[in-house]
């Protein structure tokens, strides 16, 4: 019975994570400029890979492998936060202002 938790767990994180990653490549295409599009993809990419590597924690083998898992976890988020910022500041150092909405009259 254990074993049947464990196999919803998993499989529910995992559901989850591809959810949010989904979400992500939505906002990629859909929003309107590149500063909402790397919230986008920092914010809900990280958090949907997040949901896979603690899936994949419940079934690692052994702690060396969830302590890999981790640090994977963790040097990609610094390398989304730091690939965003320098996309942003090149971004913004090109002239590219961020996206108002329009005012109705």
């Amino acid at each position: 019975m254990d074993n049947l938790y464990l196999d919803i767990v998993t499989t529910v994180l995992l559901i989850a994570g591809a959810f949010f990653f989904l979400a992500g490549t939505l906002g990629l295409l859909r929003f309107p400029d590149v500063y909402t599009r790397l919230h986008a993809l920092t914010k809900v990419d990280n958090l949907g890979l997040g949901f896979v590597v603690i899936a994949l924690m419940l079934r690692a083998g052994s702690w060396a492998l969830v302590l890999e898992l981790a640090l994977i976890w963790v040097l990609a988020l610094a390398a989304s936060a730091t690939a965003s910022y320098l996309v942003a500041r090149s971004a913004l150092g090109n002239g590219l202002r961020p996206w108002r909405a329009r005012r109705r009259r």
